[in-house]
């Protein structure tokens, strides 16, 4: 590649990047996007990456990007969460901010790929510029779940050098390099978020809703619905955003077996609980879907990822008005509207991402409690 920009967020697969590019001898610079003042998980690594550059002799570019994350990444997650929905932000930020503004920023600084840490795969194809999207081989660190949403066009300037790699070889060549990790935790969390922990999403949400006037939703009734379709109130919540599908803990009810969230009914502020045994999804609809792949040469056989961690299941899967209407082969634990649905083949190529919009598990739901699609 002629120039490369390699995306420097401080942590050790990004800088691993960065000094394989470098010792494979191409033209590289470095670039670092301002997303929020605070820094990545309430921490600047800018001091940080600014020693690990002068000791590679590879010039560091600082762009500030926080209105934009602001704007298409932190204002969607909270609307989404007041609608009763579990947004995905990592997809939204690849999508629009690190392969959207920081891609643009790369190209006009003359670079020809903009080089990431993520753990993915990226192949030609035949008779097209663009390539093709894979699982990577280290399962436990693939990022492609990720990066569906990101459109082909912009694939065709990425670079993922760390495909084959795990953690551990990575931050043995940074430490060869003799570079010390300005992030060197990996945080699993939303990154804009400074606490840890399964609730402090909540507390930055209310703090979020309130710097722009916004009461957050309210209480309301929660509805124990049993295997007969029989559904009774049993509880109150304290706002649907509290919560998300399939969620055990928190809850709050006192019941003779283990309660877990079914469905939220946002027209009624209801909170839709039962079993283990009603928890079965056998499916889901998307919204306008991103296709990384024509489906008109899909394989017959494709599989569905629904979470992140979940591995892809079987299913079939049909086109309806650019949307991706998911038919699982047997019923699993539910994903929840907001999250991704991403499609792979069998040998783990990525055809098509979308966000999940409804469940079959609320089909099973009487009708006057069901969500509305």
């Amino acid at each position: 590649m002629k120039r490369a920009a390699v995306a420097v967020s401080g942590g050790v697969d990004s800088l691993c990047a960065l000094v394989l590019l470098k010792e494979a001898g191409h033209d590289v610079l470095a670039l670092h996007g301002l997303f929020t003042s605070k820094g990545t998980d309430g921490h600047d690594p800018l001091p940080g990456l600014e020693r690990a550059c002068k000791t590679l002799n590879v010039p560091l570019h600082v762009i500030d990007l926080r209105n934009v994350f602001f704007r298409e990444v932190i204002v969607p997650f909270g609307q989404n969460y007041a609608d009763g929905r579990t947004p995905n932000p990592c997809s939204l930020c690849n999508r629009r901010v690190k392969f959207g503004a920081l891609l643009d920023a790369a190209l006009s600084l003359g670079a020809e790929k903009l080089v990431t840490g993520h753990y993915a795969r990226l192949s030609p194809t035949p008779f097209s510029d663009s390539p093709a999207l894979y699982a990577a081989k280290n399962k436990d660190r693939d990022q492609s779940y990720f990066l569906s949403l990101v459109p082909t066009e912009r694939l065709r300037h990425a670079h993922f050098p760390l495909a084959e790699r795990t953690k551990a070889w990575c931050a043995a060549q940074v430490e060869s390099a003799g570079l010390v990790v300005p992030l060197p935790s990996s945080s699993q969390d939303i990154c804009f978020v400074e606490e840890k922990g399964p609730d402090a999403h909540c507390a930055y949400l209310l703090a979020h809703w309130a710097s722009l006037g916004i009461l957050p939703p309210g209480a309301g009734p929660v509805l124990l619905a049993d295997s007969t379709g029989k559904i009774r109130e049993v509880g109150v919540h304290q706002g649907l955003w509290r919560y998300t599908e399939g969620q055990r803990r928190g809850i709050g009810i006192a019941h003779h077996e283990p309660l877990y969230v079914l469905s939220k009914n946002v027209e009624r502020n209801a909170l839709i609980v039962g079993g283990k045994a009603l928890l079965g999804m056998t499916g889901c609809l998307t919204g306008k879907a991103n296709f990384l792949c024509e489906p008109k040469s899909w394989p017959k056989r494709v599989f569905a990822r629904l979470r992140y961690r979940r591995r892809a299941a079987p299913a079939l899967v049909s086109i309806r008005n650019g949307c991706l209407d998911i038919r699982l082969e047997s019923g699993e634990f539910p994903a929840a509207p907001g999250q991704l649905a991403v499609i792979y083949d069998a040998e783990e190529r990525v055809l098509a991402g979308g966000i999940i919009e409804h469940t079959t598990l609320d089909e099973a739901l009487p009708a006057d409690i069901r969500p509305a699609c």
